[in-house]
């Protein structure tokens, strides 16, 4: 994975790949710690937690790829 170094600050991709990293971060505690949960609506919570972040991640990607007309 790339640190955005290879992007000037003033690049939005400078912080986007870091920002995907800290989102990756948390989605995947969020899977890990389901199981230490007994409660089936925090369960929830945390799987639904995990699924935004990893939207957010794919946005991100979208952006940096400029494969969403909207990101054009």
């Amino acid at each position: 994975m790339a640190d955005g170094q290879e992007y000037g600050e003033e690049d939005p991709r400078h912080h986007t790949v870091k920002l995907k990293e800290m989102l990756n971060d948390a989605a995947l505690h969020a899977r890990e710690i389901i199981e230490k949960v007994a409660d089936p609506r925090g369960q929830g919570l945390l799987e639904t937690t995990a699924e935004v972040l990893i939207g957010l991640i794919t946005a991100y990607d979208n952006y940096e790829q400029e494969a969403e007309t909207a990101w054009r």
